[in-house]
């Protein structure tokens, strides 16, 4: 009997296939929800999963001919090979490997590329639900990976696609994939005025190569693992990445060589087999590369999860290891900023159908919270709190208690090296932090409590995320928002002017923070760490651009600060940080909108 195979016992053929596809579904079900932030405890599950669908997706392979005679569908091939992508996109999250993510890219675009979900899919609803998931998730990997253009196109033909099923289908059945499309879109048109000049990896290509020297340290540690979280109102995001998180989560990775930014990727011919995936993504990866810190992604969290998540990481950090933490909310409870940079897109209802990664209720209390006061004791905080909050809101409706973050809140962990930036209308408060450690002195990069007034047309149109962000992530970016200089404006010739240019000052300022006899040991111990080094000479610069930009010129209230202390040579008032912005402005020709010394002349024939 052609659809029975030889063993003890004959068994059919599709039952065979069917009893290995229930068997990984059962698997794939449990390791779906597990968490992404603990280093090692999944590992092998993921890999006992990862085996089974090894095994079905090679049996269909082999078998396939007599399966669909046996009444196989396509559509349920593509099934297998998008819970194949899912599992590597899933690994990517709790490792950061890129390996994983190239993997889920090339597997998603076998399936897009050999139309599995295409049969049917004008005639069953549940397979146009299928393909509009299949291109929610391609997306999403997409985006993370710094495809571009396969996301332009991706999101034309999800688009095209929800437009045809509400025309076959009934309209009501797409209303929630038209707000994940608006979703994508908004989130681009935030995105790519300037994500064109350059990638926001780090890339051995394009970024300077940042020698420190010899910093004088007793020891060097390294960014092993972070920690990114954003709660705005009407944030804009897609699915449950924020774009303030995206662009961190993008400036902690490596970029292969620089060959993803300007590639669009392989194609996998009609006739090749999924199964050729591990072959191609080696061609989206870099194995010379350091392995990129690991990243836990929370989308707002409730406090308790957000601190079980920073306890369990601690606990894993290894010796030689520094977290970062990255926390960007408002300090006032369901507030809605009139600034440009704090405007976020309403929350969609797209979780409805795309599944929730790290979504939590939020309770809201009343209870007394803790504060660290100016010399680092604790005082109890009352009712009056309320009014006057000194933490972060992660709560949309919330007072005080469970839905703020306060400075206390981090006071434990410093037991291990923490590298804490917070970016937020309330950010000083965290600077009480220095001084009550209770072990390892952590390092602070604290946005100003107050944004610059803005004329640039890109933020009067659209919201385009943290300004302090920006700059940590995108300096040269920063500094034409904040000059009025809008992406469609920007030549290309200019722009790569201005990057050659600041990497030449950031190499000099990472000299004399290596030769400083005055750095504080927080800062001399991370000078080693590519990531953490560009992340606080982008914050140099930033600090020196607000403090010499006209409308925040003597404002503190508009001006970031890092603690501890750097060296007075790098100071904003210093020639050498001076310098840097007087040449900025004029590569760009915005002098005028900075208050520069009158002694600083060398550069005005630039």
């Amino acid at each position: 009997m052609s659809q029975q195979i030889s063993s003890g016992n004959s068994i059919p053929l599709s039952e065979v296939y069917w009893s290995l596809v229930n068997k990984a579904d059962k698997k794939f079900s449990k390791i779906r929800d597990l968490p992404f932030y603990e280093r090692s405890r999944y590992e092998n599950y993921f890999f006992k999963v990862f085996k089974v669908y090894t095994q079905l997706w090679k049996f269909q392979q082999e078998n396939r001919q007599k399966l669909v005679e046996a009444g196989l569908k396509r559509w349920e091939i593509g099934e297998i090979a998008s819970r194949i992508a899912q599992l590597y996109y899933g690994h990517y999250m709790r490792t950061s490997d890129a390996g994983y993510l190239s993997e889920s890219y090339v597997f998603y675009e076998a399936i897009l590329t050999r139309e599995y979900f295409k049969e049917g899919l004008f005639q069953d609803l549940n397979i146009a639900n299928k393909q509009l998931r299949f291109l929610a998730r391609f997306l999403m990997v997409c985006l993370v990976l710094g495809r571009r253009e396969m996301v332009h196109q991706t999101v034309d033909q999800f688009k095209r696609l929800i437009d045809e099923c509400k025309r076959t289908f009934q309209e009501t059945d797409f209303k929630e994939w038209k707000v994940v499309a608006q979703e994508i879109v908004r989130f681009l048109k935030s995105d790519t005025a300037f994500m064109n000049i350059r990638p926001l990896r780090y890339s051995l290509v394009l970024d300077p190569n940042l020698d420190a020297g010899t910093p004088r340290a007793s020891r060097s540690l390294r960014l092993t693992d972070a920690i990114l979280s954003s709660y705005h109102d009407n944030e804009v995001k897609y699915s449950e990445l924020t774009l303030d998180s995206f662009r961190m989560l993008q400036c902690l990775e490596w970029e292969p060589s620089g060959s993803l930014y300007q590639s669009t990727g392989p194609k996998i011919g009609q006739n090749a087999p999924v199964g050729i995936a591990r072959i191609n993504s080696q061609s989206m990866t870099d194995p010379t590369l350091p392995p990129n810190p690991r990243k836990a992604v929370l989308y707002r969290p409730s406090i308790t999860h957000f601190l079980a998540v920073l306890a369990t990481i601690c606990e894993e950090l290894p010796s030689h290891g520094i977290l970062l933490l990255y926390l960007s909310a408002s300090g006032k409870s369901g507030q809605i900023s009139s600034s440009p940079f704090s405007a976020r897109s309403a929350t969609s209802v797209e979780e409805n159908i795309l599944r929730d990664f790290e979504s939590h209720t939020i309770k809201q209390e009343t209870n007394t919270s803790l504060q660290i006061t100016q010399s680092g004791s604790f005082s109890q905080i009352g009712e009056d709190a309320v009014s006057t909050p000194c933490g972060l809101s992660f709560g949309s409706h919330g007072l005080t208690g469970s839905s703020y973050i306060y400075p206390s809140d981090l006071v434990p962990f410093t037991r291990k090296p923490l590298f804490i930036i917070i970016d937020s209308d309330d950010s000083t408060v965290f600077k009480n932090i220095c001084g009550a450690e209770k072990g390892e002195p952590a390092a602070l990069l604290l946005s100003p409590s107050q944004t610059p007034p803005l004329i640039s047309a890109d933020f009067s149109r659209q919201p385009s995320g943290s300004l302090f962000t920006i700059f940590l992530t995108s300096p040269v970016q920063a500094f034409c928002l904040l000059s009025g200089i809008s992406g469609s404006d920007m030549e290309t010739d200019i722009s790569i002017k201005a990057e050659k240019h600041l990497s030449s000052f950031m190499n000099e300022w990472a000299s004399t923070l290596a030769i400083s006899e005055t750095l504080h040991p927080v800062w001399s111990q991370i000078l080693k760490d590519p990531f953490l080094r560009r992340l606080l000479l982008r914050f140099i610069f930033c600090r020196a651009v607000l403090a010499l930009y006209t409308p925040s010129f003597n404002n503190k209230q508009k001006q970031p600060e890092c603690f501890p202390s750097l060296p007075e040579s790098l100071v904003p008032t210093a020639p050498a940080v001076q310098s840097a912005v007087l040449l900025m402005a004029n590569v760009f020709g915005t002098t005028s909108k900075f208050t520069l010394p009158q002694d600083i002349t060398m550069l005005e024939s630039l």
